[in-house]
């Protein structure tokens, strides 16, 4: 009897082959992901790499979404896979077989299954694994290691993880088991189907969610509040996806049989009655493609972008090669540091070029609408609870008029109150600027700037005001230090000076040298520092060549990230799509020959079924790519705060990612539909 059990198990997995082969490979295939992200995580070599440390730091974020997805993903397809062999437990039951022996050929089919899963997952993960971690290599121009290397860390994670999974859902199956009556089991997939009712006040809370999702993506227009709110918009179009699939396609179809004259037609008769128990059978299946489809669609077209763009954000954060700022009353020290900068260039071959030098003034502030006025307590925005108050967040860098003309060669003129403004983000949402004791009327808004990295470092949006003279800004710094009080002095409420230079040539290829001459430069203001006490340099030199690899770390690990998560996501839309079809084409063989039976042709039943099929199956295409069309002014607002600008960019990835994945559904579709009409055949 002992022999009996393994034999019934191996026999159940090949006559199941259908839906167990592709069961197991997205097992063995989640698997793989799951060690890889662990083991380049905890890889040495990676953290040594210039903006390695960052990327590890991804790959354990990454791990933890695996394991999330992992628990319910493989639930999903173990429950399908339960209800879809329920008669032939049944079966089993009737012929003499206790629950205890069917439970028993049941652990004997899971234990098999993860072995074979787990084996070949391994072996696909430590293969792709050296190969992923030659691709970063690549990326952050480090030394491509020799050798192999095995995380037995992460190997023991993936066994005790998918280990605890397959045993809880051993354990749900004989939870499905127990709770059955035989014959139940037997008549699982043969009872009648009931019409679908409509759930009018589903439908509208559905409508009315997908709504609310919409208009804030739509109305939004603060970076910061765009990341405060964007969990929310989320949850509420998951929520209204789901209500309307479920019951908004119910409520849509009987107000189309309410009208008398559509639906007494045979083609719309038909067709409208088959998509009511199509659509209550299968709603929520679609609403999870749809929803997966979108996160695909998410999340690659932001990560792509990001790295394609991680040049244009790089000069965003740090705008010139060179840049040194402190206070404007540590002038000679700051002279000193120039010349010092100038010194290193020269000793390294390198011509410094595009020299500007301006003093400003920068405080943050939220805009009270009702009082039309900037307040500038940071008690009021250090919350981040105080959605409303984000949205409003700005902030202010103050520049004297004649530090504006010198650097940008122009010969504006200013009068008393008057002001100059230039927005980044966003346009400034008054004419005139209340604030402090203060009432600025802004003569001009300009066109460009002088570039300022440390404001595009900040998540709040900038406006650069340019006023007449440094008294006005005297009379802006009281006032903040009144508001600030004792914290006046750690919140930066002070002058500040600039100095910004590139350098001659090709930047690239000239890293070297302008390290060299960075570390030098480093190393002589800041030992002069030290040793003059309160009179040294106390303020901050920036280098970007010194920055390029710890952003490229920075973005690449975005982009693996996106990509490992992309097909995850894309794995279970094609799994679901698979094992949706095998239910259709088993249910639409049925319905093909009532049809038949009641005088319809085989053409015109064919046609009938193969429309409903393409109306079903691309549905959550279309719905997918109206979440995305109303998320794009979203996703840019939020990939601004990444300093990533380019607009065209960002539309050409979320097209072109749409145009792909539209491609690769299709062809999903295709290769599934075969099958579909390989079964309604039969």
């Amino acid at each position: 009897m002992a022999k009996l059990y393994p034999g019934m198990a191996f026999t159940n997995i090949k006559s199941n082959r259908k839906t167990y082969i592709p069961y197991m490979l997205s097992c063995s295939l989640t698997i793989a992901l799951f060690y890889i992200i662990g083991s380049l995580g905890s890889n040495e070599g990676l953290s040594k790499m210039w903006g390695g440390d960052m990327l590890s730091s991804y790959m354990s974020l990454g791990q933890a979404v695996t394991a999330i997805f992992a628990v319910i993903f493989l639930f999903y397809i173990n429950s399908f896979l339960i209800k879809r062999r329920k008669s032939e437990f049944g079966l089993y039951n009737i012929l003499g077989m206790e629950k205890k022996h069917i439970c028993r050929v049941i652990f004997l089919e899971t234990v098999f299954t993860f072995l074979i899963t787990m084996a070949f997952g391994l072996f696909l993960g430590i293969m792709l694994d050296k190969l992923l971690y030659l691709v970063i290599s690549r990326i952050l121009a480090a030394k491509i290691p020799l050798g192999f290397y095995i995380s037995t860390s992460s190997i023991l994670q993936s066994l005790m993880l998918f280990g605890g999974i397959f045993l809880l859902m051993f354990l749900n199956s004989m939870r499905h088991i127990y709770r059955s009556k035989p014959v139940d089991l037997l008549k699982s997939r043969s009872a009648g189907e009931k019409e679908p009712k409509a759930k009018w006040i589903l439908a509208a809370i559905g409508l009315l969610c997908l709504a609310a999702g919409y208009y804030i993506a739509v109305t939004t227009t603060n970076p910061v509040a765009a990341v405060a709110l964007f969990f929310i918009a989320v949850v509420l179009v998951i929520i209204g996806t789901y209500l309307l699939f479920t019951a908004g396609s119910i409520a849509l179809l009987k107000i189309l049989k309410k009208n008398k004259g559509y639906y007494y037609k045979t083609k719309h008769f038909v067709s409208i009655s088959s998509m009511m128990y199509r659509m209550k059978k299968n709603a929520v299946g679609l609403a999870n493609i749809c929803i997966l489809s979108t996160m695909v669609l998410v999340i690659i077209s932001t990560t792509l972008a990001l790295f394609l763009g991680v040049d244009d954000s790089l000069k965003q954060r740090y705008p010139s090669e060179y840049d040194i700022t402190c206070k404007a009353e540590e002038n000679d020290a700051f002279d000193k540091s120039v010349q010092t900068l100038h010194d290193s260039a020269k000793s390294e071959g390198l011509t410094l070029i595009n020299e500007l030098s301006y003093r400003d003034f920068s405080f943050s502030a939220i805009y009270e609408k009702s009082k039309d006025f900037f307040v500038t307590d940071p008690g009021l925005y250090s919350n981040l609870s105080a959605m409303q108050k984000y949205n409003q967040l700005v902030t202010f860098v103050v520049v004297p008029l004649e530090d504006y003309n010198k650097a940008m060669g122009k010969n504006e003129t200013l009068g008393e109150n008057e002001v100059l403004v230039y927005s980044s983000r966003q346009e400034l949402p008054v004419d005139t600027i209340n604030v402090f004791d203060l009432s600025l009327h802004v003569k001009k808004t300009l066109t460009g700037f002088m570039p300022n990295g440390n404001t595009a470092a900040k998540i709040s949006s900038g406006h650069f005001v340019v006023v007449k003279d440094l008294s006005v800004i005297d009379k802006m710094k009281k006032g903040q230090d009144e508001a600030l009080g004792k914290d006046a002095e750690r919140f930066g409420s002070w002058l500040e000076i600039n100095y910004m230079a590139d350098v001659a040539g090709n930047a690239e290829t000239q890293k070297d040298q302008i390290l060299a001459a960075y570390h030098k430069t480093w190393d002589q203001i800041y030992e002069t520092n030290e040793n003059a006490g309160d009179q040294g340099f106390n303020g901050i030199l920036e280098c970007r060549s010194s920055e390029v690899d710890s952003f490229r770390g920075v973005f690449s690990g975005l982009f693996f990230i996106g990509v490992f998560l992309g097909i995850l996501f894309l794995m279970a839309t094609v799994l679901i799509m698979y094992y949706k079809q095998i239910t259709e084409g088993y249910e639409d063989k049925q319905r093909f020959m009532i049809l038949q039976n009641v005088g319809m042709s085989h053409h015109e039943v064919k046609q009938t079924i193969r429309s409903q099929i393409l109306t079903v199956f691309f549905l959550p295409l279309i719905t997918a790519g109206i979440h995305i069309g109303f998320a794009f002014p979203f996703l840019y607002r939020i990939m601004t705060l990444m300093n990533l600008f380019n607009l065209r960019l960002f539309t050409f990835c979320s097209i072109g990612c749409f145009l792909a994945f539209a491609l690769f559904y299709g062809i999903t579709y295709w290769l599934t539909s075969k099958l579909y009409y390989g079964i309604v055949k039969k």
